[in-house]
């Protein structure tokens, strides 16, 4: 049978986020017939299959439900990338919607997507929003940011014949980061021009912020790697969309720490002590910037001071092994 639309959601061990985000896809005001969802399950977990099968099997075989089909990713590459490629080669739709386990599509979400297609139109990005509680943490405020950014596979639309010009996803990105955006560029380079692309802002998915462990945004500097893997392969395009210049900052902070710890083993006073400074200055003023407007609770604070030391040495440390690894120039 072949779909108007075919909905994509990649998984991994998560089968209450999923099961939430489902319920959500099955109550679209759109025609049933119209659509299928595809759950791509990149840990082939038997929880994950219980929900899906349960769902699907709810309405029975008279009810006016979408198609929703189950599908391990049976690739060698596996992360969202991947699995978000099996579920669009599976798929029978014209249009393929992208969204996340752990997001919630508003019931109008495929309508709204669906009618920014006007002729020649290749992409089109939803919206995202992010509830945000009235004292966030700087987690949170930092998790929010991505309302702003275009083409999210938390939400976005792409015609099968755009996606297989450019060969779907690039599968060396193994984590949830810069995979939708080197998609998105791809495009762009493709097609010679943005004006095929369009923004539809009433296509509307949450995106609740899930609890984090302390330390997270320490763990979170891996994702830097990737980085350098997405400016190598479109250099104009990271610095125009992505990031304008390197973190200069962060290498200032790292150079001052290093002379610090030169100092110290060298029992040169006149070294360290300037040095220090610096560093503290820096480090300092970095834990004063994540801490405006977010929540003054200890131990959050806590967090803030400690990761705020942690976090330039090590995001620097990521960003050149990705240099290293991708041989590219990239700082």
């Amino acid at each position: 049978m072949t779909f108007v639309v075919s909905v994509v959601v990649p998984t991994y061990e998560r089968p209450h986020l999923l099961q939430r985000c489902l319920q959500a896809l099955l109550a679209q005001v759109l025609d049933p017939a119209t659509y299928e969802i595809i759950v791509v399950d990149d840990a082939a977990s038997a929880a994950t299959q219980q929900v899906v099968h349960s769902l699907a099997s709810e309405g029975g075989i008279w009810s006016e439900q979408p198609c929703l089909r189950y599908l391990p990713n049976p690739g060698p590459n596996h992360g969202p990338a991947a699995a978000r490629n099996c579920g669009w080669r599976a798929a029978t739709g014209a249009i393929i919607a992208f969204t996340d386990d752990d997001c919630i599509p508003r019931p109008d979400w495929l309508v709204r997507g669906l009618a920014a297609f006007t002729p020649g139109v290749m992409g089109v990005s939803g919206r995202v929003i992010v509830p945000l509680p009235d004292a966030p943490t700087d987690y949170e405020r930092d998790a929010a940011g991505i309302q702003g950014i275009q083409f999210l596979t938390a939400n976005c639309f792409y015609r099968r014949q755009a996606l297989t010009a450019v060969g779907g996803f690039d599968e060396q990105y193994a984590l949830a980061w810069r995979e939708d955006s080197d998609l998105f560029f791809a495009l762009l380079q493709h097609y010679d021009g943005d004006e095929l692309f369009v923004p539809a802002p009433s296509a509307v998915v949450l995106h609740p912020i899930r609890p984090a462990q302390w330390g997270v945004s320490v763990r979170q500097q891996r994702r830097s790697l990737y980085n350098a893997l997405l400016y190598k392969k479109y250099p104009a395009l990271y610095r125009d969309i992505i990031q304008p210049s390197p973190p200069w900052v962060y290498y200032l902070t790292v150079a001052a720490l290093l002379l610090t710890l030169v100092g110290l083993i060298a029992n040169a006073a006149w070294l360290f002590v300037p040095a220090a400074l610096t560093w503290l200055w820096f480090t300092a003023r970095f834990c004063w910037l994540r801490l405006r407007n977010v929540s003054h609770a200890p131990a959050h604070v806590t967090e803030m001071i400690v990761t705020s030391a942690v976090i330039p040495p090590l995001s620097v440390f990521w960003r050149l092994a990705g240099a290293v690894k991708y041989r590219v120039l990239f700082l």
